[in-house]
């Protein structure tokens, strides 16, 4: 006597993209394996790995402090020594440009892994995001260093750092999943995205303060989603400027942006990685 088994095939809408958000909590570990990858490349064997980490922050802040705030003589933001203001600036500037270079370059970057074996490719842009909060740790403790050379005490809103370390990987999380499904077909994307951070520098507020911006032209300054999170960012450290409010609502509402519109083209296009790339 034989058990005979009915198995009833039910096809649901929106079945497959439920099913995907699930595969990508399965695969986590794959998103820990990579990042942890990643981690050991950039640092094991090498000798300018974690010493460039801290040298192109300290590098740029000396830059910056020299031209706009010894040589224009540009004010600083309160009553912070002009280095820890700029340094304050680096933080989320250069958590967003790597992570929106790597992120762009990430699938091309892992391309026989992508064309081999099936896991939600959304992990590769995202775990390249994750790799670079350990720089971003690595130039926070730069920052406390040198506000402990100025003498200069951390005030308790500091603690805000953390949540918007997360906004800023957000703000660059979106436009690299976007340049992320072009730089797969189109392959001269990867010359763009230096040209973009490139020129993101010069119209954020890295090297100087927001407060010299003419009020006219304010409106205009503030709809750069970066402007919000680093003036965030000074008021966190600094402790003794006005909340960005305006600003810090224009990035909150780019992130969320362009987050969805990244999703939406890096899902539309993702089907096709394997048999391109």
């Amino acid at each position: 006597m034989s058990d005979s088994t009915e198995h009833i095939l039910v096809i649901e809408a929106g079945k497959t993209e439920s099913q995907y958000w699930k595969d990508l909590w399965r695969y986590h570990e794959l998103l820990l394996f990579l990042c942890w990858r990643d981690i050991l490349v950039r640092y094991k064997q090498t000798v300018i790995g974690v010493l460039w980490a801290v040298l192109r922050p300290l590098l740029t802040m000396v830059a910056f402090t020299i031209v706009f705030g010894k040589v224009a003589k540009l004010p600083s933001e309160g009553e912070a020594p002009y280095s820890i203001m700029v340094f304050a600036a680096m933080l989320p500037w250069q958590l967003f440009a790597t992570s929106l270079t790597e992120s762009a370059n990430s699938l091309v970057s892992n391309a026989n892994l992508v064309s081999k074996i099936y896991f939600p490719r959304l992990i590769v842009p995202m775990s390249s995001i994750a790799v670079n909060i350990i720089d971003f740790a690595i130039t926070f403790v730069m920052l406390l260093a040198l506000m402990a050379w100025h003498s200069y005490a951390p005030p308790l809103q500091m603690l805000w750092v953390l949540p918007l370390t997360l906004l800023t990987g957000i703000v660059a999380l979106g436009p690299g999943l976007l340049l992320c499904s072009l730089n797969v077909t189109y392959r001269d994307f990867r010359y763009v995205v230096p040209f973009i951070t490139q020129f993101g520098l010069y119209i954020s507020p890295v090297g100087f303060s927001s407060s010299i911006v003419p009020e006219q032209w304010r409106m205009w300054f503030e709809l750069n989603p970066l402007v919000g999170i680093i003036d965030a960012f000074r008021w966190a450290i600094l402790g003794n400027i006005p909340f960005p409010e305006q600003a810090f609502s224009i990035s909150c509402i780019a992130a969320l942006l362009f987050m969805v519109v990244g999703i939406v083209v890096f899902r539309k296009t993702e089907k096709t990685f394997a048999d391109i790339i």
